[in-house]
Formats: structure tokens, sequence, C-alpha cells
């Protein structure tokens, strides 16, 4: 079953990120990412006004090779970053496990939502990011079925559990607590299922 998660991640902690942090007033939404022969390519809307600044900017980091505009409608413009020999470790971590970005927005601090497969494909994307320092914070993750207007569609007992392993960082990267510990802070709800990634916290 499809897992969707929300997370936020500091610009400083990606490349892509790195590379789009300017002192301009443009503010990014990441389109999607293609995998090329070299390297995942991400496709991404840059809105404001200081377009040209914003590109010098860009094209002055030694991790871009290239900065390929594409399409320009009213305050947004659609542009393609190309890598030198830097590897985009986030990025590719994405297309890696076969992830798609529902939404992605940021400048100095960025905003995921991403839709895996499954709770496995969320926990290879993990130890992605662990093998490649990249700290994140999980605000949410639910399935599918659970996305409704009802609290995902748990009761407030399971509820409780998941918000609790969020709330102490279980799946913050590094993880700030397992399961485990979020357990004895509410045995009532050990019966809570979170699939292969949480069964890695026991």
């Amino acid at each position: 079953m499809s897992v969707t998660a929300d997370l936020s991640i500091l610009g400083e902690e990606f490349l892509l990120g790195t590379a789009l942090l300017t002192d301009t007033d443009i503010h990014v939404e990441l389109e999607r990412v293609v995998p090329a022969s070299r390297q995942v390519l991400p496709f991404f809307w840059t809105i404001g006004t200081e377009f040209d600044a914003f590109e010098r900017d860009v094209q002055s980091n030694p991790n871009v090779e290239h900065l390929v505009s594409l399409n320009t409608v009213n305050d947004r413009d659609l542009s393609r970053v190309e890598w030198s020999k830097a590897v985009e470790s986030l990025i590719y971590g994405i297309a890696e496990v076969g992830a798609t970005i529902l939404e992605a927005h940021g400048d100095d601090r960025w905003r995921f939502r991403l839709r895996f497969n499954d709770y496995e494909a969320l926990s290879e994307f993990q130890t992605c990011c662990e093998k490649h320092d990249i700290d994140f914070h999980l605000d949410r993750v639910a399935t599918e079925t659970e996305i409704d207007q009802n609290g995902f569609g748990l009761t407030p007992e399971q509820r409780e559990t998941p918000l609790l392993a969020v709330e102490h960082g279980c799946f913050d990267v590094p993880r700030g607590v397992t399961l485990g510990g979020t357990r004895r802070k509410n045995r009532r709800l050990t019966a809570v299922r979170f699939g292969a990634r949480a069964a890695r916290c026991w």
C-alpha cells in the first residue's frame, strides 16, 4: 500500500537546496525529477522577479554545470539544473526508490510531500539519507486509505502512537527516539503497525 510522507529539511542539507539558495526574492517549487544517463535532473519553477540575479548566483555555484531556462510565464520560470561532478543525494534517493514528488518548495527551508510505494521504500529512502548524512524531519506519514477527514482514518488511540513517534523524532534523520521509546511513553498502543520501516525501530 502506498505511503505519503511530509518532511522538512534545511536547504543547506542537500545539494539542490544549497545551489538554489540566493539573496534574491526567488522562491522555488520542485516540479519533478528525471533520471538521465549520468545523473538525476531536477526540474523546478522559480517564482519572483529577480530572475537574472538568481541565475547568476546559481551559475556561480561550483556544483552547477548548467542552469537551463525552459519556459517563462508571468513571474514563474521553469528551469532545469545539470550538475558538474557532484551527485545530488537527496534527489537521487527520491528517484532511486521510485518515490513521486507530490509537492516540494522552499528557499532556506524546504518542505516535501512524497508518495512511496510502501513503507519499505520509505525505509530505503531514509537509509539513503543516513548514508549521505542528510538530516530531515518527518512531519507526517500515512497510507492512502488513512488520509481522510477523520485523522487519516485512525481511532484516537491508534493516532497517538504515530503522533508521538513523529513528535519525538523516530523518523528523523538522525533518529531522535525509537518506537520502543515511544511505546514506553504509551504502553497501551503496542498493536499499531507501521510496516517495514517502523518495525526496524522496535
